[in-house]
C-alpha cells in the first residue's frame, strides 16, 4: 500500500483518488476550495466538478498543503498545467525532494515551452529519474464511473512505472508501461491542439472526412515534432498518442472538441471563452507547441493554424483554407 498525496480537488485528481482507493492504496487530496475539501470528507461527493458521484468513504482531502506533503509517500500532481510553477514555487521550501512525483499534466508552459516535468524539475531541483507521467485516453466522467479504460505509466525509472503499476491497476483501468516520457508528454500535450481543430471543423458544419483527416495529418505533426526531440515515433500509435488524441478528438466530454465547436460555429474566440469557461489546454499550449516547431525546423501546419485561430489573427475559415492549400508531400 502507497500512501498517496494528490495535489488537486477538481475532477481529475479526485477521479485518480478513487482509482487508487479501488486499487489499495491510501489517499488524501489538496484542495484549496474548502467547501469542496469538506464535501468530499462529509458528504464522500465533489458535485462542483462530478456531479451525481458517490466516492469511495475511504478518500480523505485536507486544504493544508504541508500536511498532504507530510502524509505522503508518493506525491502525485492534478493541478492545471498553467498554474503549475506558481503553486510549486510557493511550496518549494518544504516540498520533499526524495518522493516519486507522478504528473497527470497535458500541456507546455507557455512563457518557457518547457513540458511539465521539466518545469517541475526546474522549479524544485528534483532530478529527472524521480519523475513518471500517467496519460492516456482518460476522460475522467466516464473512469469515474469505473468504465473500462487504459492509460501509460511512463518514466525514465524502472522503479517508477513499478510503482504506477501498483498505484492505478483496477479491474477497470489497465496500466502499459513506458519508457518514453519525452514522447508521452509531447503527445498529451499535442493532442488538445488538434482535438481543437476537430472541434473547429465540426463546428463549421464539416463532417467525418474532415475530422479523419484532422486526427490523421495533426498525429502526423506531432509524431514528427516529438521525433525531433527525441521521442519514440512508436508512442504516437499506442494510447499515449492515437489513444488519447481519439478520445479528446471525438468526445463531447472533451474541453477542447467542445470549445473548438463553439469557435468554429461562432468565429469567435471570445464566444468561444464565454460559453466554455472550464480550463482548456490547448488554447495555451497552441501557441507553445508552435513555437517548439520553429525551433527544430519542423512544419506543424494544423498546429500552426490553431494557434493563430486562438490567438485571434485568423478566422476558422481561413484557417480551413490554409490548411487545405498547403503544400503536399509524401504521407509517410
Amino acid at each position: 500500500m502507497k500512501k498517496v498525496a494528490v495535489l488537486g480537488s477538481g475532477a481529475w485528481g479526485t477521479t485518480l483518488g478513487q482509482v487508487m482507493v479501488d486499487s489499495g492504496q491510501q489517499v488524501l487530496i489538496w484542495g484549496r476550495n474548502k467547501k469542496v475539501v469538506r464535501e468530499i470528507n462529509r458528504r464522500h461527493s465533489n458535485r462542483k466538478f462530478l456531479k451525481g458521484i458517490d466516492l469511495p468513504k475511504e478518500l480523505k482531502a485536507t486544504t493544508d498543503i504541508k500536511a498532504v506533503l507530510e502524509f505522503a509517500d508518493v506525491i502525485l500532481l492534478a493541478i492545471p498545467s498553467q498554474t503549475l510553477r506558481e503553486n510549486l514555487d510557493s511550496w518549494k521550501s518544504f516540498f520533499p525532494r526524495d518522493l516519486p512525483v507522478i504528473s497527470t499534466l497535458k500541456g507546455i508552459e507557455v512563457q518557457t515551452q518547457l513540458r511539465m516535468t521539466e518545469v517541475a524539475g526546474e522549479v524544485l531541483g528534483i532530478d529527472k529519474s524521480q519523475f513518471g507521467l500517467i496519460t492516456g485516453p482518460n476522460l475522467a466522467n466516464e473512469i469515474i464511473m469505473r468504465q473500462p479504460a487504459g492509460a501509460v505509466a511512463a518514466s525514465e525509472n524502472p522503479a517508477n512505472i513499478e510503482i504506477m503499476q501498483e498505484m492505478f491497476s483496477t479491474n477497470y483501468f489497465r496500466i502499459y508501461p513506458s519508457d518514453d516520457l519525452v514522447g508521452c508528454e509531447f503527445a498529451g500535450a499535442a493532442k488538445s491542439v488538434i482535438a481543437l481543430a476537430v472541434g473547429i471543423a465540426v463546428g463549421m458544419g464539416y463532417g467525418e472526412n474532415t475530422q479523419g483527416l484532422m486526427i490523421t495529418r495533426g498525429l502526423s505533426e506531432v509524431a514528427r515534432l516529438g521525433g525531433a526531440y527525441g521521442a519514440n515515433p512508436l508512442t504516437f500509435l499506442g494510447l499515449a498518442g492515437i489513444g488519447d488524441l481519439v478520445a479528446s478528438a471525438q468526445s463531447p466530454l472533451s474541453r477542447n472538441r467542445s470549445f473548438g465547436e463553439v469557435l468554429g460555429k461562432s468565429g469567435s474566440i471570445a464566444k468561444a471563452r464565454a460559453q466554455v469557461v472550464k480550463t482548456v489546454e490547448g488554447v495555451y499550449s497552441a501557441g507553445a507547441m508552435l513555437e517548439l516547431a520553429h525551433r527544430v525546423g519542423v512544419e506543424v501546419p494544423i498546429i500552426e493554424a490553431v494557434s493563430d485561430v486562438v490567438a485571434g489573427t485568423l478566422s476558422p475559415k481561413d484557417a480551413m483554407t490554409r490548411i487545405m492549400t498547403v503544400s503536399i508531400k509524401a504521407e509517410i
